[in-house]
């Protein structure tokens, strides 16, 4: 029997060529494909950011110099210039004016400060609104304190110089490093092509939610469920639904083991007399093995290989098969999978970890790896509910997976455990 140790590192080695594999892809900005990608190669500024030298404030922008004596008791009055409002073009400061300057307007050539609306004398703009641009003619302003020259001033590139680096390749990109990029100017960026995944539900009994059940069947759960899992790692999913039929199941993946990068399967794994992924997948190559956990004991790890459907850069597929009850399947996401596609996608592999003390007395099996569903409650200690692996609406409930190590099959109430925070 495999340890979970053994059987994360035999997957992760199963799936570690990936990352060469994927190659890039140019994903659009505007059509909103980037969010979430991951950069495959540095992007360098084109321009400077910001563009030019702009104003930090709404105020007067001025030359420092001509404002080196003023004092409340002897203040400078200064002729207003023309405005420099958003948008405007550059224009040259006349020596001697002061010019009203918005936030983010350009600063005039000559001038080397601005001074904020509110130490100005009047500590409001004059005469100037929607229907007049500047200030009436011959107004002026007063000054009754220096100013040090580049007060107030954002320099052009003082953010991002042009040629300078943007966003190294492995940037995620969220919504800043969008920003980012579109203020440079920049409309589609080369990214990391997400992992495709072919994911494969098994078994006569199950009816897609909503449909109609007869006796002995059940609404799939894994398909949905995996199915999220997945793409909450930036996964591209194929999803199919095989029936307790090799030969059916064979097909589903013949047909789309082509164009995917992974083979996930859930169901038919264990040791009854209608296990169907190990009766299809064992002959082309597919190991199945039992791992020291509960729940998830089952697993099967391999390559199948794709035969004539070859794409000229592989001759297998890798496969990942986890057993079908819900919540040993999404244990297993959890403990196998989910660390090798976060890491592919670019992400942190590993969910929030903490120490934390039961709240109860706890039972474990003394040979396994046993994970448990719990929530921590008001005090910070973590009440763990029943092992049960068909029990999807208490997993559904809880925040923390909780991990009791082989070796232990006893733990009074206050004992240190460790959790998996799993309520992100």
């Amino acid at each position: 029997m495999r340890s979970y140790a053994e059987h994360r590192r035999a997957v992760t080695e199963l799936l570690a060529p990936l990352g060469a594999r994927l190659g890039a892809e140019e994903a659009s900005l505007a059509a909103g494909d980037a969010l979430g990608r991951v950069l495959a190669a540095d992007v360098v500024c084109p321009i400077d950011l910001p563009g030019f030298d702009n104003s930090q404030m709404d105020g007067y922008a001025l030359r420092s110099a001509e404002l080196a004596g003023a004092s409340p008791t002897a203040p400078v009055q200064l002729p207003i210039g023309p405005t420099s409002a958003a948008g405007d073009h550059v224009f040259e400061l006349a020596p001697g004016t002061a010019s009203p300057v918005m936030t983010g307007a350009p600063i005039p050539r000559g001038a080397d400060a601005v001074v904020p609306i509110e130490a100005a004398d009047p500590p409001a703009f004059v005469g100037i609104s929607e229907r007049h641009h500047d200030s009436p003619v011959q107004t002026t302003v007063g000054f009754t304190a220096p100013v040090e020259r580049g007060a107030f001033i954002r320099p052009a590139g003082s953010d991002v110089a042009a040629g300078a680096l943007l966003l190294a390749a492995g940037t995620h990109l969220g919504p800043a490093q969008l920003g980012s990029l579109a203020a440079a100017g920049v409309t589609s960026i080369p990214v990391r092509r997400r992992v495709r995944v072919l994911l494969v539900s098994t078994g006569h009994e199950l009816r897609p939610p909503g449909a109609e059940l007869r006796p002995g069947q059940i609404h799939d759960a894994n398909t949905t469920m995996l199915s999220a899992a997945l793409r909450r790692c930036g996964a591209e999913v194929v999803e199919a639904v095989s029936p307790d039929d090799a030969a059916s199941l064979r097909a589903a993946i013949a047909s789309a083991a082509p164009r995917v990068d992974l083979i996930l399967t859930s169901g038919g794994v264990s040791e009854g007399a209608f296990e169907v992924v190990r009766e299809a997948l064992g002959p082309l190559g597919v190991a199945f093995e039992k791992v020291a956990i509960q729940p998830g004991g089952p697993q099967g790890l391999g390559l199948v290989p794709l035969g004539d459907a070859a794409d000229g850069e592989r001759d297998a597929v890798p496969v990942v098969a986890f057993p079908g009850n819900p919540v040993s399947a999404l244990v297993s996401f959890e403990l196998f999978l989910r660390p090798v596609l976060r890491r592919l996608e670019g992400l942190a592999p590993d969910r929030h970890r903490a120490t934390l003390p039961l709240a109860h007395e706890l039972v474990s099996p003394l040979a396994k790896h046993q994970v448990r569903r719990g929530v921590i409650d008001g005090d910070g200690a973590v009440e763990v509910g029943a092992p049960s692996s068909h029990l999807l609406h208490a997993y559904a409930r809880a925040t923390v997976l909780v991990h009791i190590p082989v070796g232990v099959d006893r733990l009074p109430a206050g004992a240190p455990v460790d959790v998996w925070r799993i309520d992100d």
